[in-house]
């Protein structure tokens, strides 16, 4: 089974040079896609790396690949950059963001997988990870052809039922109560004051948490799948066994 985790010594730089970006608290310059970064270097590597955040390039602090990158480098295209054949470029820049995508799906199906679901449920999500895999292995052609709203919906469905199944678990076996219900999916709590809260098995999927002081909050078993976390403050927080969150979300919060 593929590990969704970024090598960026097994690919050519292409977050730095596919995708683009402007000028904003994220970036302190703006940049078109498939043109290469000012900071990127002849290796492929990040001439600033060790001072991202310090120099006003928080977005790439922020970003997360889940391996696309070193697939897409050294699988879809054989390990030949766009350097050594500019031809494929264009190719290959198209590839990475489905890619990404494909990537990040793994990355959630594994961790529905490792929360041990219903046996009929782990066959779908299992049956899921597979078709996902066998997608992200095609050729360019075969990936840019993968149908990812129908897949993405599919995926989305497995990961709500496997969230649901194991927050209901954990509120029978030790006790919890229902989350208030203003704590739902999609809910707007930007700077939301949570500070200390129990927010164990809230259902927190796609929650608008920009600048929300969750300082010491209890997020353990809370479904943060897609919660925009930016700025939000999670200092002295209980994120273990947390549902489907990512390294990106942690990255854009303070902790």
């Amino acid at each position: 089974m593929r590990s969704p985790q970024a090598d960026c010594s097994q690919c050519f730089g292409l977050c730095c040079v596919a995708l683009p970006f402007a000028r904003s608290a994220d970036f302190p310059v703006d940049k078109g896609a498939g043109e290469p970064c000012r900071n990127l270097l002849a290796d492929h590597s990040c001439g600033i790396h060790d001072r991202l955040a310090q120099e006003g390039w928080r977005g790439c602090v922020t970003f997360d690949c889940f391996g696309a990158g070193q697939q897409v480098s050294q699988v879809t295209f054989g390990g030949v950059s766009w350097r050594e054949a500019p031809d494929t470029a264009p190719s290959m820049y198209a590839v990475l963001p489905v890619m990404r995508q494909l990537h990040e799906m793994l990355a959630h199906l594994q961790d529905a997988l490792a929360l041990e679901p219903s046996p009929p449920t782990r066959a779908d999500v299992s049956d899921a990870l597979a078709e996902v895999e066998a997608a992200s292995a095609g050729t360019a052609d075969q990936v840019l052809a993968v149908d990812l709203v129908a897949l993405r919906s599919r995926v989305g469905g497995l990961l709500r039922e496997v969230s649901a199944g194991e927050r209901e678990r954990r509120r029978r076996r030790d006790g919890i109560p229902v989350p208030a219900r203003r704590l739902r999916a999609g809910a707007d709590l930007v700077g939301a004051d949570l500070r200390g809260r129990d927010l164990r098995t809230a259902d927190l999927r796609g929650a608008l948490l920009i600048a929300a002081d969750l300082r010491g909050a209890d997020l353990r078993w809370a479904d943060l799948l897609g919660a925009d976390l930016r700025d939000a403050d999670l200092r002295g927080a209980r994120l273990d066994g947390a549902l489907f969150l990512t390294r990106p979300q942690l990255a854009a919060a303070r902790t």
